[in-house]
């Protein structure tokens, strides 16, 4: 079995394992996305979930989180971590989102990178499930499966693993492969404990199958 033979099964797997592929980031409007994928680097995303409610009853747009002064984002951001960091970057990024493209969050991926804490892995995120377009987001999730699997060896590193997904990967299904990923990674194929491989619809295809 080649790596994209392994892929197509892995994703045809994945979707009947977890029909329904999507964000677990609460949002409405792109920006809020963006917002809430830069909260996100080393907290839950349930717990941004929860955060981002008071953010945005205290400050519901662009323009208002744009003018709102750094220290106040951060009392508010603080419980995700890195408060000062993720409340200036998220003070800027909206600055940028106003002054530059009337408030609309950019549909190109360069543009997004451009943007006060943006990486890669949100710009895949934004281009994916805010105006579905090819993206492969990988997060630490994807890049653990990833290897577990076989569709990828030896490498940790966030842009070597994208780069080799986008050779085996269609890029129609890159962004809900990996939101089952997620899916996949939370309840079966665990980082904290050993994974559940007796009850992994991808065991008997798996490099790493019963290995801890």
């Amino acid at each position: 079995m080649t790596k994209k033979q392994r892929a197509l099964e892995v994703i045809e797997r994945l979707k009947a394992q977890y029909p329904i592929a999507g964000c677990s980031l609460d949002y409405n409007e792109a920006w809020k996305l963006l917002v809430s994928v830069r909260l996100a680097a080393q907290c839950t995303d349930a717990r941004v979930n929860i955060v981002v409610e008071k953010l945005y009853e205290k400050f519901p747009d662009v323009e208002a989180l744009a003018k709102a002064p750094v220290e106040e984002i951060e009392e508010i951001v603080r419980p995700c971590g890195l408060g000062k960091s993720k409340a200036r970057d998220i003070s800027a990024c909206m600055k940028i989102l106003k002054e530059e493209y009337g408030g609309e969050v950019p549909d190109d991926f360069d543009k997004l990178l451009k943007l006060p804490g943006v990486g890669r892995k949100s710009a895949n995120l934004i281009m994916g499930d805010v105006f579905h377009k090819p993206a492969i987001v990988t997060d630490t999730h994807c890049i653990r499966i990833c290897n577990r699997i076989g569709l990828v060896e030896g490498t940790k590193d966030p842009k070597k693993v994208e780069m080799a997904l986008w050779k085996i990967i269609p890029g129609e299904e890159g962004s809900d492969f990996c939101h089952r990923l997620v899916y996949h990674g939370r309840e079966v194929c665990t980082a904290r404990t050993k994974p559940h491989c007796d009850r992994c619809c991808l065991m008997d295809i798996c490099r790493q199958a019963g290995i801890s």
